[in-house]
């Protein structure tokens, strides 16, 4: 495996995390010139140290660092060989709260609409994609949300009997956010991502995701796979913890890329996030989600998160929304797509680097053993704390 799978540009100001054998806690990484160097200290022992500073991204491009490894070396043995004796890449955030936005691009607004009418049967899918679009159309890309125009497609909707809590996020006043996993429970790249084994129905979400400081200041992003099962989620919505946080159902990385004079929220707002799955039976599903077309800001969608109305003393990372949601049809006709055991996910995007991650039952990925206390217990070990 060459440096291609982890993609990451040569410029830029890199944030990340490592696990290295024989080492009492995680390191806190950089790269620079295709080289991981250890920049972890006592003035800032966690990456939430570093994203709570006024200017993240200096420290980081001044601090004294030891080199640990190639990245190429380190990405290769994080996705494929996983040689117990050499470090692997972990997610690129520590103490931070993962929190999660939903349905925050109405051109897809319209599948989360059909997961809830087809009440988790990915055979009604078909039938009910096209009565929505008749009434209402696809092209929902100029729709703001809360406008006078969102609302009068809001009463035609009601007038119809399809109006759903999906619509009154997507199209109202007041943004979904909600809690992906617990802090520490993320994982990187090369690990596997777990599917709930009661679902059938499921698919990646790739996104972009923002990292902000205690006092909501967003300070880099990265990428995101907010591993979604349609069924459950189409069931009802007040099974959203079921079908959303799950083993190893959060994945982030490769690297935070912090805010410099190379890279902006101008940046954020106009990226690009590539999808690519490829299974063992060959089948191999493609896409991309434009975040040109996303329906709420990065900065109001942070700001309906945190605030007067809600504190995060050790800031968050806030996934942002996927316009992605697969209709192409993989098993049968009419069922459009649900992961096998064993898909690749590719989730890419040319500042941001790839995230990679292999499919598997959550039952069966590596168990979240490894969380703040232990990450305290070990720095404490290690004097740095």
């Amino acid at each position: 495996m060459s440096d291609v799978a982890i993609a990451l540009p040569s410029t830029g100001t890199y944030l990340g995390r490592l696990s290295v054998p024989g080492t009492a806690h995680p390191l806190v990484v950089t790269v620079r010139d295709g080289e991981v160097f250890d920049i972890t200290s006592k003035d800032a022992p966690t990456v939430r140290d570093i994203c709570e500073m006024d200017d993240p991204a200096s420290y980081v491009q001044n601090a004294k660092g030891r080199r640990v490894g190639n990245l190429a070396e380190i990405a290769s043995n994080s996705l494929g060989a996983h040689d117990g004796k050499k470090a692997v890449l972990l997610s690129p955030v520590d103490l931070q709260a993962v929190k999660a936005s939903g349905v925050t691009f109405v051109v897809s607004l319209l599948e989360r609409v059909i997961e809830e009418q087809a009440r988790g049967s990915a055979e009604k899918a078909d039938a009910i994609r096209a009565d929505i679009a008749s009434l209402i159309g696809e092209d929902l890309s100029k729709l703001k949300p809360g406008s006078k125009e969102a609302m009068e497609i809001k009463a035609k909707l009601i007038e119809r009997g399809v109006w759903s809590q999906y619509l009154e996020v997507g199209i109202g006043p007041d943004a979904e956010i909600f809690t992906k996993c617990q802090p520490m429970a993320s994982v990187g790249f090369g690990a596997d991502v777990g599917l709930h084994p009661v679902s059938t129905w499921n698919n990646p979400e790739p996104e972009v995701a923002v990292v902000a400081s205690s006092k909501g200041k967003i300070v880099g992003a990265t990428l995101g796979n907010d591993v979604n099962l349609r069924d459950v989620e189409g069931r009802s919505a007040l099974l959203l913890g079921k079908a959303k946080d799950n083993n190893a159902s959060a994945s982030l990385g490769p690297f935070i890329r912090l805010f410099d004079d190379s890279f902006s929220i101008a940046d954020v707002k106009s990226a690009t996030v590539n999808l690519s799955v490829t299974g063992v039976d060959g089948f191999v599903l493609e896409g991309s989600s434009s975040m040109s077309e996303i329906s709420r800001s990065p900065e109001e969608l942070v700001a309906a998160a945190m605030g007067k109305h809600h504190q995060y003393p050790d800031g968050m990372v806030l996934y942002l929304g996927t316009m992605f949601a697969p209709t192409k049809d993989r098993d049968a006709k009419g069922h459009g797509f649900t992961h096998h055991i064993g898909d690749v996910v590719t989730i890419s995007n040319e500042k941001m680097g790839a995230l990679v991650n292999r499919v598997r039952l959550s039952t069966e990925c590596a168990p979240w053993t490894y969380g703040v206390s232990h990450l305290l217990r070990g720095l404490s070990k290690a004097g740095l704390v």
